[in-house]
């Protein structure tokens, strides 16, 4: 069982996509198979993720099951994932709604059926690796990866104006999640400068970061505006949300 707790965050972030992936060569009139194929994939991530809950170190107030690879080391860029106290729960709640939101939409999604659940659990998985990436760098790649399956629900399954606010989707937060990537690399790269090591998007080598200055042009300021407003975006706050 070593393997596999090894890479247990692994295979829950991956096997909704993979699942989906799979349910992609299930013929198109087998409707009522395709959406219990679905829901049992999303009720499996459901029970995998489950095995965080149990195995977790309450006492420890560090990453758990943390995974690393190498990706593109010159930059400080690592696959690594883990998760806290926080990220736990909001695994859990994920992959808890997903079955749910699925039997939401069971009687009420009648064409493209396959598209629209391949879509919905490929976002899980980018909504998964949002919460368990531990590089800054992995964090925007899942919180853009995010946006690709939002774009189709919202453009094909959405409203009256859903081609309208799909691209309207789009475009705000392709705007905020670039000022976000700079952020991210100046944070890295002052790192770099303050350790005297090499580059690292590591988020516990990020918080090591101090940044001088005060008041509202400063780097920390502007930092924090660029954050803000790539998360407002997407959530969305006022007055961002139309």
């Amino acid at each position: 069982m070593d393997w596999f707790n090894a890479h247990l965050i692994s295979w829950i972030t991956f096997l909704p996509l993979a699942w989906a992936l799979g349910g992609l060569f299930i013929p198109e009139r087998r409707s009522d198979l395709i959406r219990q194929y679905t829901l049992a994939g999303s009720v499996l991530t459901f029970l995998l993720s489950l095995f965080l809950l149990t195995g977790f170190d309450s006492v420890n107030a560090g990453f758990q099951f943390a995974e690393t690879c190498a990706w593109v080391p010159s930059l400080g860029i690592h696959y690594r994932v883990g998760i806290d106290g926080i990220s736990l729960w909001l695994v859990l709640l994920t992959t808890f709604l997903t079955p749910l939101v699925l039997l939401s939409s069971w009687f009420s999604v009648h064409e493209k059926e396959k598209a629209y659940y391949s879509l919905l659990l490929a976002l899980e998985t980018a909504m998964l690796g949002a919460f368990v990436a531990t590089d800054a760098f992995l964090f925007y790649v899942f919180w853009e990866a995010m946006l690709v399956p939002m774009y189709f629900l919202v453009g094909i399954w959405g409203g009256k104006d859903r081609i309208y606010a799909a691209t309207k989707l789009f475009l705000y937060t392709v705007v905020g999640s670039l000022l976000m990537l700079v952020a991210i690399f100046y944070l890295g790269y002052q790192y770099h400068l303050q350790s005297g090591a090499g580059y690292s998007l590591y988020l516990l080598d990020l918080y090591s970061v101090r940044l001088g200055g005060e008041g509202y042009l400063s780097a920390q300021s502007i930092l924090f505006l660029a954050f803000a407003l790539a998360f407002s975006i997407k959530v969305p706050l006022f007055p961002l949300h139309t």
